[in-house]
């Protein structure tokens, strides 16, 4: 009995794994109308960076240094939700080791003159983002149904750009977002900020 869950766990991560490296290859393929496909390259490679370290944590630390209350309060519950959450990201990476679908897969085309080498799994940059985004979405909670949408549209921009830009795979993606998700919750539900 043993035996034929262990055979059964085996055939789904396969299959599991194959989907997702499907899924890649559509979105790196970018099968769309070429004036649409230009626009959103442009798009995805410039939204790309808003996940990236640099951007998250300086724009945390502007808003916890200049922004008025309740932004000020968001700026440092967001700069210590990015920090936090790349302990665990640091951590998985060094012991799973995923190679980063640009070099698995001969087809992807990455869009970028220095693609990442570090491992893949989980994406780094959709956690920065969404651990940066959710404390200013719950700064104000009057303010949310407009700020929702667009911060919505940020997080998943960033992180099918990953996928589309081939650095990342679907499940380092969604990896990235329950990480980034769960320590700005943590950190925004303990309502901490330097005194």
């Amino acid at each position: 009995m043993k035996r034929g869950w262990k055979e059964a766990a085996g055939r789904l991560r396969a299959w599991l794994i194959a989907q997702e490296k499907r899924l890649v290859l559509w979105a790196n393929k970018r099968h769309l109308d070429r004036g649409v496909k230009k626009l959103l390259g442009v798009w995805l490679r410039t939204i790309t960076h808003a996940g990236g370290a640099v951007f998250t944590l300086a724009a945390s630390l502007a808003a916890a240094l200049f922004a008025p209350a309740p932004w000020s309060a968001a700026g440092w519950q967001s700069l210590t939700a990015v920090t936090v959450s790349h302990v665990p990201v640091y951590i998985v990476k060094r012991k799973f080791r995923r190679l980063r679908p640009y070099q698995a897969l001969k087809e992807i085309v990455t869009g970028t003159k220095k693609p990442l080498t570090d491992p893949s799994f989980p994406s780094g940059h959709t956690t920065a983002i969404f651990a940066f985004v959710i404390p200013f979405l719950a700064a104000d909670a009057r303010l949310l149904p407009l700020l929702l949408p667009a911060g919505l549209i940020v997080m998943a921009s960033v992180g099918w750009s990953r996928i589309y830009l081939g650095l990342h795979y679907p499940s380092d993606v969604v990896a990235g977002a329950l990480i980034g998700t769960v320590t700005a919750l943590v950190v925004t539900s303990v309502g901490w900020m330097p005194v």
